[in-house]
């Protein structure tokens, strides 16, 4: 037990070296600094180019909202079915590819909806709706600016107003966009009618094959309606929405509007909140494309820059050392320690039995007797080799016992041991005989061979 205690209290200390070493070489990382050129538009970045407040505001005040931490691709299956709109803000940390543009406009051309808020939106984000083509002018590129200091990000820009009253410009007098932002445009393609051939009137023939095989009826597509404008000045559009088959999407072209840092100017939070939450439903912000995906362990991502997990792997490779070594020596073999299983009982009824069967009656005799006559020749103050005659008679002048009987009993017993016949009835009598001389001078007896001669 001891050994195990010092091997714990060994390994505590261990690991309180390793933490505290951990923690006395532990550098923080200094955080970069938020600007513009590497904005970070994640609804769990709290910086100044973050969308945080927008998330925590629309959750406290009982929007439905979530972070879609998947692919675009699960849209399409059961968890899209509940989203009714899906945010994309600023340029994404990962980029689309091809086939997650595809899933993601697949769903809005199911009844979706998409709303991207972004100075350059990505091509493959904004398809042609019919003859309509929604694209992004070229912007003010943002250097060495704070994007926490709204009176650098809104130098020289007044505030727009809305055009017309709408769904998305609902309850808002003015929005405040930064100088960086850029303005949408809006282009139809004019369809070349190719000429038709005049043809002579229709005969009679004519008439009756029309009627033998009428024509196919005609199915009329319906014409897409034009892109809707709702904010916008003498530059152009701010904020447009346009119909993508069952769905819509709309497109917002500064994500300062809804930023931590530009969220609190003008009407800019309730523009937030009807682009965001007009038709109602589950509003589900990307963070997938954020770096904040799924397949990215939680765990990791929250002890991330602590020196808690240099300690977590230190720790791991201690245990793992431990349990490699634990079945190894270090040293040479040491014998085992041989301990004597058998009892002092097992020993007396072991000899006992092998007196018994060889009849060496004259042996136990001799190993009782020879006990005996050293404790009465301590009593009487004599030497062991003193007569027998001599020890009985000063025992008997010391005691009460009768010093002819107590002689006889000792040369009965000499005899015995020196050769003369005897069977276990007389051993047994002279062994009873000694044990009773012992209890009554009160001579010094083991507790064993006190029980013994009360037994006899």
């Amino acid at each position: 037990m001891r050994q195990r205690l010092t091997v714990i209290l060994t390994i505590i200390v261990i690991l309180g070296l390793l933490i505290i070493i951990n923690s006395a070489v532990y550098v923080e990382d200094e955080k970069p600094q938020d600007s513009e050129l590497s904005a970070n538009r994640s609804t769990y970045h709290a910086g100044p180019t973050g969308s945080r407040a927008l998330y925590d505001l629309l959750s406290e005040s009982g929007y439905e909202v979530m972070r879609w931490r998947d692919l675009t691709d699960k849209l399409l299956g059961g968890d899209g079915k509940q989203v009714q709109t899906f945010v994309v803000i600023g340029r994404t940390l990962i980029p689309f590819d091809e086939q997650q543009a595809k899933s993601l406009l697949l769903w809005v051309e199911q009844g979706g909806r998409l709303v991207l808020i972004d100075r350059r939106p990505d091509d493959m984000l904004l398809p042609k709706s019919g003859d309509w083509t929604v694209s992004t002018d070229d912007y003010v590129f943002p250097m060495n600016v704070d994007p926490s200091n709204p009176k650098e990000m809104t130098a020289g820009v007044e505030a727009i107003q809305p055009v017309q009253p709408t769904l998305l410009t609902r309850e808002i007098q003015a929005v405040m966009p930064s100088r960086f932002a850029s303005r949408i445009k809006i282009s139809a393609e004019k369809e070349k009618k190719e000429p038709v051939e005049e043809t002579s009137e229709h005969g009679p023939e004519d008439l009756r094959k029309l009627e033998e095989n009428p024509p196919a009826p005609v199915v009329v597509t319906p014409i897409p309606l034009a892109p809707v404008v709702h904010v916008a000045n003498a530059e152009g559009p701010l904020l447009v929405d346009y119909s993508y088959g069952k769905g819509r999407i709309v497109v917002l072209s500064d994500p300062y509007l809804v930023s931590n840092g530009g969220i609190g100017l003008k009407d800019n939070l309730q523009l937030a909140i009807n682009a965001l939450t007009s038709s109602g439903g589950l509003v589900a912000f990307d963070e997938y494309h954020q770096g904040r995906g799924a397949t990215r362990n939680a765990f990791a991502a929250y002890f991330s820059g602590t020196p808690v997990l240099a300690i977590g792997a230190q720790c791991v490779l201690l245990v793992l050392v431990i349990l490699s070594t634990r079945a190894r020596r270090f040293a040479r073999p040491l014998p085992l320690v041989q301990v004597d299983r058998r009892s002092s009982l097992e020993f007396v009824a072991s000899m006992a039995e092998l007196q018994e069967r060889s009849r060496a009656f004259d042996l136990a005799i001799e190993n009782i007797y020879s006990r005996t006559r050293r404790v009465l020749a301590r009593h009487a103050g004599l030497d062991y080799n003193s007569p027998r005659s001599e020890i009985a008679r000063r025992v008997a002048s010391r005691s009460t016992l009768d010093g002819y009987r107590l002689e006889t009993l000792m040369r009965q017993c000499e005899e015995t041991i020196n050769g003369a016949p005897i069977n276990w009835r007389q051993s047994i009598d002279l062994v009873k005989r000694l044990r009773e001389v012992e209890l009554s001078l009160g001579l010094r007896m083991r507790s064993r061979d006190a029980r013994q001669a009360a037994g006899l």
